[in-house]
């Protein structure tokens, strides 16, 4: 499915590009009638890269830049509790006052029953949304370095007009080097209406897809960021709609024939506790495969577990594991992801594989 070069060549089994905020959670509470807040880090692209380096053992790195203050450094000591390597961090001086740079900050509802999980994003003129080309030396990493896979996605992408540069620059670099790319499309209307909105995220996610190896991605993702439409479709998603997302996955598959892998999630909310989840893949040599579909999984935190399914994904690939065997790892770790709070996987290789083989929820001891 992927040509992977060898572990013994390379210094990093995968590296990142992304932003990593700080974000602030209220717990049980709301946002706006808070007193205090638990910290965390969290991202799109980082979330990936964290699982594979702290659930699954793998050599990481992230590329990334931050302010060089407290809070840059608050956010370093939890990448750092996630044994991600920050070799590859662009630190940026700062003003005092975040004129010119800032670190951007997250506050997260976790959502209960009828009322869903909420986001509320402080991440205007940060340090990493002012990367350019150039910046980052991407022969050092994915040459003299070596890295045998290579994760972004549109939540970088959309940070800025440069930070889609950056991205292209990025996984051309990696294509030339015969690193994997995988590009999770994590459409967001919010960070795409500054700069050039739909049509912009279109522009720039078609550029970048004939150089991507591995493509994940939601139902929206395929029409909003991509353009592609698939009649029949459910917009509510009560239902999961695999017969839409075969015709989705179809269409893309033709237009960008590079592609080896592409994979979805399946998610159907039932209330902010209760979610049916699933996931698919498809590959030219297995065609689809699906995941156990878990209905009514109880929910604790929801946001990353998205990013927790591409982690087990890229994870088991990486280690030569079957489409069918991939998707089923991706699923459970990203179901595990969403029982505890925060952005990042406190789930254990273990436990993904055991609730992988159709483990339960009984006790261990």
């Amino acid at each position: 499915m992927v040509s992977l070069r060898g572990s013994d060549e390379c210094a990093y089994d995968a590296v990142c590009l992304g932003e990593v905020m700080l974000r602030l959670d209220p717990g049980a509470g709301r946002i706006r009638t808070a007193r205090s807040f638990t910290a965390w880090e969290g991202g799109g692209e980082y979330n990936v890269i964290r699982g594979l380096s702290k659930v699954f053992g793998l050599r990481t790195a992230v590329v990334t830049a931050l302010v060089d203050d407290e809070v840059g450094r608050l956010v370093e000591d939890f990448m750092m509790t996630g044994g991600v390597g920050l070799g590859h961090v662009r630190w940026v001086a700062s003003d005092g006052v975040g004129r010119t740079a800032r670190n951007g900050v997250n506050f997260t509802e976790r959502g209960f029953g009828v009322r869903g999980a909420m986001g509320v994003s402080d991440r205007g003129h940060t340090a990493v949304s002012q990367l350019r080309p150039g910046d980052i030396d991407w022969s050092e990493i994915f040459g003299r370095r070596g890295a045998r896979w290579f994760h972004t996605g549109g939540i970088f992408a959309a940070l800025s007009e440069s930070t889609a540069e950056v991205a292209l620059e990025a996984v051309e670099a990696a294509h030339r080097y015969g690193t994997v790319v995988s590009y999770d499309l994590n459409y967001r209307p919010s960070l795409w209406r500054a700069v050039g909105g739909q049509a912009a995220a279109q522009r720039v996610n078609r550029a970048v897809a004939p150089l991507v190896d591995v493509m994940i991605g939601n139902e929206e993702d395929f029409t909003a960021a991509l353009g592609f439409e698939v009649d029949g479709t459910d917009p509510s998603l009560s239902r999961l709609p695999v017969d839409a997302f075969e015709a989705m996955i179809a269409r893309v598959s033709a237009a960008y024939p590079d592609i080896s892998v592409i994979a979805t999630t399946l998610r159907a909310v039932r209330s902010a506790s209760l979610n049916d989840w699933g996931a698919v893949a498809w590959s030219e040599q297995t065609g689809m495969v699906r995941a156990a579909t878990r209905e009514s999984l109880e929910v604790f935190d929801r946001v990353g577990g998205g990013d927790s399914f591409a982690s087990g994904l890229i994870y088991a690939l990486l280690s030569g594991s079957t489409l069918d065997r991939a998707v089923q790892i991706g699923a459970a770790h990203g179901a595990l992801a969403m029982t505890t709070p925060g952005d990042t996987s406190m789930a254990s290789l273990a436990q993904v594989l055991r609730l992988a083989d159709g483990g339960t929820a009984r006790v261990d001891r």
